[in-house]
């Protein structure tokens, strides 16, 4: 399973977005192997199709579900709807993404 938390460099959320990803990954019994992936430039948040940081990702699909129709990739910061924390997703968002991927990569 690939985890990958994308962030730029001033990020006030960065830290605790991989503090808070890991916990979840060893509450499940995994191992806490986070990607951290600088966002350096707009070139690189289009690429990345970074919709603002942090952005947490799991074999590759952002935990707050699909990003298909997002068209505007940018050097910014992330708000997450439901969350008690500003600029970090629910943990039951982030569990679901890690459940469901294990689950893909049992079948």
């Amino acid at each position: 399973m690939k985890v990958e938390v994308l962030y730029v460099a001033e990020c006030p959320s960065h830290s605790a977005a991989v503090r808070l990803v890991k916990d979840i990954l060893l509450a499940e019994g995994l191992l806490p192997d986070v990607q951290e992936v600088l966002v350096k430039d707009e070139r690189m948040a289009g690429e990345l199709k970074f919709l603002g940081s942090p952005t947490i990702r799991v074999n590759g699909r952002d935990v707050a579900g699909e990003t298909h129709k997002a068209k505007n990739f940018a050097l910014s910061c992330r708000l997450y709807p439901g969350s008690k924390h500003v600029g970090l997703p629910p943990v039951e968002m982030i569990h679901r993404a890690l459940i469901e991927a294990l689950q893909g990569d049992r079948s």
